[in-house]
């Protein structure tokens, strides 16, 4: 599992900036979701002593499982 790079996490942002400005549906935010838990699983798989970010990563991929089934 590769280190997100700092122009996923920035095209990330942006898109998210873009999802709460344009007010898009509930299919774009699940998968704007997706993208965010792959990108904290996987830096919490870069810092395997950081327990915040394995939390983080965990919530992050429990959301976007729940959005990905209401869906």
């Amino acid at each position: 599992m590769s280190r997100p790079t700092i122009s996923e996490v920035n095209a990330f942002l942006a898109d998210l900036q873009a999802l709460r400005e344009s007010g898009a549906g509930s299919a774009e935010y699940a998968a704007l979701m997706e993208r965010k838990a792959d990108l904290m699983e996987r830096i919490a798989a870069h810092a395997p002593d950081d327990a915040d970010a394995a939390e983080v990563a965990r919530l992050a991929r429990e959301r976007a499982d729940a959005l990905k089934h209401a869906n």
